[in-house]
């Protein structure tokens, strides 16, 4: 038996158009957003120093054949590497999600808009350097403020309505395909090549997302959105220099995106693509006070505040529960052995554990000296979540897109403590007033980890300096950062 298949190339898939023309077309309007963005590029890099105080980070770092210099190479903030713009946007993407401090973005898909900067910053350092090289105009910061408005919105558009965990894959699919778009726009590319660029994303292999589940968790996602932004860069590239694209990559019968990997379902948004915006980059979470997975930062705020009124009763705590959201049960909601910090920094009832047994959470609270404590696996062994179907509505809801919990905490003599709930974190929009001058408490302080005071001070004060910054090339923005 035959059946004829049809070898007549299509119109390129919708979803790819309508984004090619968002990226290529559209005007962002009004300093809400640039003002955000700015703030998010600061927040980024502070992460991004700080994760060089780690080893395990920073060996990583580096060309891939040691002692490689690239002549106007993209340079990786912190350090003197000097490289392609595929291996630098691997470099800046892991060392800005290493610890897992940067932004968030949460709705039927989570993940890190952020994650994109690394392959931004990489190719727009990159072409200034060539640019200056051969005479021309650089590429400012106020062009890669606009690429990291574009690929959040383009990441945490598709996040809204589209499940990616929910098939396996990981949300570093979303990383690559926002980067794609973006970096090929940077690299001069029209909206013909950024359709090919896209379509080269959505065929490529995708992340599976077992390094972030038990029993399999471990640091590969600290360096999964490296890796996912420097395939963009590399995959922009190639498309760059003429390489063809596939115009049906999503919707092809059997070989397609949608039949392969998402259960035949095409893509639905919120937001139609044609009205896309900067919704994303003005509604970013941030994380502020806590390096610990998004959906456990309220209930770190919670902790926080019973800390004082149990930290001298710790041994009579008999029962701790935390009424929080579907999404977190889903994801850090874990018992039994934790392996590294990849692991803890996952796990809800480790998170509030250690907030409420030393009033703090840092990143160092993560690794083996500090989980060797015997009191954090008999707190955690007490703790149990249990889901508040309200909770799990206004965090889809997008007038509000809460991350709430509430901590009880109950002795054994039959006594407890109020519950304490936190229903939107410091770094959401409706707290924006009180989470801005922490976020630049926070920059300088991860400034100050790596660079002499008189560094940290020119680069604090043009960074607080918007039309200074936007008009800055990007190539002595990133010379400011070379210890």
């Amino acid at each position: 038996m035959s059946y004829h298949i049809s070898n007549i190339r299509p119109q390129p898939d919708h979803v790819l158009v309508d984004i090619a023309d968002y990226v290529a077309n559209r005007e962002i309007q009004g300093g809400l957003a640039y003002d955000t963005a700015r703030n998010c590029l600061m927040d980024s890099i502070g992460c991004a120093m700080e994760a060089l105080t780690y080893p395990a980070c920073t060996k990583l770092l580096g060309p891939l054949v040691p002692g490689t210099t690239v002549p106007n190479g993209a340079r990786v903030p912190g350090t003197r590497f000097q490289l392609d713009p595929v291996q630098a946007a691997f470099n800046i993407g892991t060392l800005i999600r290493w610890l897992d401090f940067n932004d968030t973005w949460l709705a039927a898909e989570w993940g890190h808009p952020s994650d994109n900067l690394g392959g931004i910053l990489a190719v727009a350092d990159w072409c200034a350097r060539n640019a200056v090289a051969a005479g021309k105009k650089p590429f400012t910061m106020r062009d890669v403020l606009t690429a990291m408005i574009k690929a959040h919105e383009i990441q945490g558009c598709l996040a809204l309505e589209n499940s990616f965990n929910k098939v396996g894959l990981d949300h570093v699919v979303l990383v690559k395909v926002a980067s794609a778009a973006v970096v090929t726009h940077l690299l001069g590319g029209g909206r013909d090549q950024i359709i090919d660029a896209l379509s080269q994303a959505w065929v490529d292999g995708q992340s599976l997302r077992t390094y972030r589940h038990a029993p399999n968790t471990g640091s590969r996602k600290s360096w999964a959105a490296g890796d996912a932004t420097s395939r963009a860069v590399w995959l922009a590239l190639i498309t760059h220099k003429g390489e063809m694209g596939y115009p049906s990559a999503l919707t092809a019968k059997t070989w397609g995106f949608y039949d392969v990997l998402f259960k035949s379902q095409p893509f639905r948004f919120q937001r139609p693509i044609k009205q896309w915006g900067s919704y994303v980059m003005e509604n970013i979470l941030f994380k502020i006070s806590f390096p610990a997975e998004f959906h456990a930062q309220t209930a770190a705020e919670c902790a926080m505040q019973l800390h004082p009124r149990i930290s001298e009763r710790i041994d009579e705590i008999g029962k701790i529960t935390i009424r929080t959201h579907e999404a977190a049960i889903r994801i850090i909601d874990k018992k039994g052995p934790l392996n590294n910090p990849a692991d803890r920094d996952h796990c809800i009832q480790y998170i509030v554990a250690v907030s409420l047994i030393f009033g703090r959470l840092t990143a160092a609270d993560y690794e083996d000296a500090v989980a060797a404590d015997p009191r954090i696996d008999k707190m955690r062994a007490r703790i149990i979540c249990v889901e508040d179907p309200r909770f799990t509505q206004d965090y889809h809801d997008p007038e509000k897109r809460s991350i709430a919990n509430g901590v009880t905490v109950e002795f054994k003599d039959g006594g407890k403590l109020d519950e304490v709930v936190v229903e939107y974190p410091i770094g959401h929009k409706f707290r924006r007033n009180k989470g801005i001058p922490l976020l630049e408490e926070k920059f300088r302080a991860n400034l100050a980890r790596r660079f002499p005071a008189r560094q940290q001070s020119t680069i604090i004060n043009l960074c607080l300096d918007q039309p200074r910054l936007e008009a800055t090339p990007v190539n002595e923005f990133i010379d400011m950062f070379v210890i």
